[in-house]
């Protein structure tokens, strides 16, 4: 550690450990981007919490805190100081009446589904990974595949939040309101979330089936019931081949069975389609083609009708195996203009310019498949809506996801005018981006016109944060106003980018100030000290306040 911050450290409440570590290599899990924090540093307790943004303040540095790091943009990227809550990760408390669940919100989505599992619940829903935290899950707006669920913040009670004077907000739908809209979804910005109330289930085992379809089939079967039939439904699109796969789950009493495999659903067909994936970036002629091998492989399909089932615990049947580092550009839309989305982008896709109506050149243009659609309906919930919330707001919501592998970390060619041509039939279908995922056309202005809570958001970040101890260049460059070529006081802002010698892009971010050399008295802690802004957030607290 830097000798003068382990100085100031000791300064500062010395009997609070302060476990730091420099020479951190940072990266996305998709090794998208790298960055090197100046400190890398892993909280036990809330107290430790608490210290590091207290020096955070006086050492004039900006706090980040990451999960596992599987948004693939450079939104967790910092020079600065990193965060990390893995040790701050116990169940605190488990109400079987109720079903509700105190934690501490470093739990990794892993974790949490096993102890719940220990006590006979589950979560109501999940995504297709289960490597998040849980904070970090909820704060960039995390969803599953059903028309019956909703975010999943929905299942958030209340939560307490760490702000940037060091006091512990307790917040919910009827304290502290306006923290909590922002909170659900906060990317980051607001502070440092603790402590999360959540509302489990029981444990469920989902049946789930999986069949391949003509693309025609799936939507003509669109406005009938394809996303009500079952709780819980996805679609995989294979573009060139013109079909889907159609996977569907309700809730089970039957007894387990595991899907069926063969030697291509295994390491063999993994590593196999890995290399050709490899091939294909100096040949995407073949990309095509491959989307045979993807059935086989990943689905074990060789024709329309094929269909595989089995039963599985909840939480593990809902996940999917994400296979190679990748791109992930996934927008929300509303549901009835899915058909149209579907259709127009596999006519511009198969050369169709007349149907398309997408302005952008398709020659030498090759994706890859599947491209993964999947639903949600925060619109019957009755609780607190986020104010980043993308979904619809009156009815349910469609997410594309149009991914790209990177094989051994390489960039497929196609991606900057395939993602051009695809976030431009997004918008004009009225779709909102992913907060953590690879958006890169959206202007500042356009995203505020998505959101119309967009400046309450604001407004309530800059109550509990003026100083930007908790603000980025990804903040400042998609949704916090511009302030020309002066940051907020420990905001971080982009120095460089290079690309990595191992791939992906290597991020460097500008520090507000340098950290001044050791000095032999305390005059050094009280310069730091006196230079600290005098302005704080005013928001009433009581730390000792609990969830009613």
């Amino acid at each position: 550690m830097v000798p003068y911050i382990e100085w100031v450290s000791s300064q500062i409440e010395p009997q609070v450990p302060f476990r730091a570590s420099s020479n951190h290599h940072h990266h996305t899990w998709a090794k998208t981007y790298h960055s090197f924090p100046e400190l890398y540093i892993q909280p036990h307790t809330t107290e430790e919490i608490r210290k590091i943004i207290s020096l955070a303040q006086r050492c004039r540095r900006r706090v980040v805190v990451v999960g596992c790091g599987h948004s693939p943009s450079d939104l967790t990227c910092t020079s600065s100081w990193m965060v990390n809550l893995d040790h701050y990760n116990k169940i605190l408390n488990i109400d079987r009446r109720s079903n509700r669940v105190i934690m501490q919100a470093g739990i990794r989505l892993y974790d949490l589904v096993a102890r719940l599992k220990e006590n006979g619940l589950a979560m109501p829903n999940i995504g297709s990974i289960d490597n998040q935290s849980i904070a970090g899950a909820f704060a960039t707006a995390t969803h599953g595949s059903s028309t019956r669920h909703g975010l999943l913040s929905q299942s958030v009670l209340s939560l307490k939040i760490m702000l940037a004077n060091g006091r512990e907000v307790l917040c919910a739908p009827n304290q502290h309101p306006d923290l909590f809209s922002a909170a659900l979804v906060s990317l980051g910005a607001l502070g440092i979330i603790t402590e999360v109330i959540f509302q489990a289930v029981p444990a469920f085992r989902i049946q789930w089936s999986q069949s391949l379809h003509p693309l025609e089939d799936i939507i003509s079967e669109w406005e009938r019931d394809l996303w009500t039939q079952t709780e819980f439904t996805r679609i995989w699109w294979l573009p060139y081949k013109k079909k889907a796969v159609k996977w569907r789950a309700d809730k089970t009493e039957e007894d387990i069975r595991l899907p069926p495999s063969n030697r291509w659903t295994g390491t063999l067909g993994f590593h196999t389609y890995h290399t050709l994936l490899y091939i294909s970036t100096w040949f995407p002629r073949i990309l095509p083609a491959l989307e045979s091998f993807v059935l086989n492989v990943q689905y074990g399909f060789t024709h329309d009708g094929a269909q595989a089932t089995a039963v599985q615990e909840g939480q593990s049947g809902l996940l999917m195996n994400c296979l190679y580092s990748q791109f992930v550009n996934e927008w929300a839309i509303p549901l009835e203009r899915g058909p149209e989305a579907l259709t127009r982008l596999s006519a511009w896709l198969h050369g169709d310019q007349a149907t398309s109506q997408i302005p952008y050149d398709l020659d030498g243009i090759y994706v890859h498949a599947p491209i993964e659609v999947r639903v949600t309906d925060t619109s019957t919930n009755p609780g607190t809506r986020p104010y980043l919330d993308n979904t619809v707001p009156d009815g349910p919501t469609l997410y594309l996801n149009a991914t790209l592998y990177r094989p051994y970390n390489t960039d497929p060619p196609c991606r900057k005018r395939y993602y051009e041509a695809f976030e431009w039939l997004m918008k004009e279908l009225g779709g909102r981006p992913h907060w953590a995922k690879n958006f890169s056309t959206v202007t500042k202005d356009e995203i505020q016109s998505m959101y119309p809570e967009m400046g309450k958001w604001l407004r309530v970040r800059e109550e509990v944060d003026p100083e930007g101890t908790f603000v980025g260049d990804w903040h400042r460059r998609h949704i916090l106003p511009d302030r020309g070529d002066v940051p907020l006081r420990l905001e971080e802002t982009t120095s460089r980018i290079e690309i990595a010698k191992t791939g992906g892009l290597n991020w460097f971010g500008q520090l507000p100030v340098k950290i001044p050399r050791l000095q032999s008295s305390e005059e050094s802690f009280g310069m730091v000290h006196r230079s600290e802004a005098t302005k704080r957030s005013t928001l009433p607290v009581d730390v000792s306040e609990t969830a009613e």
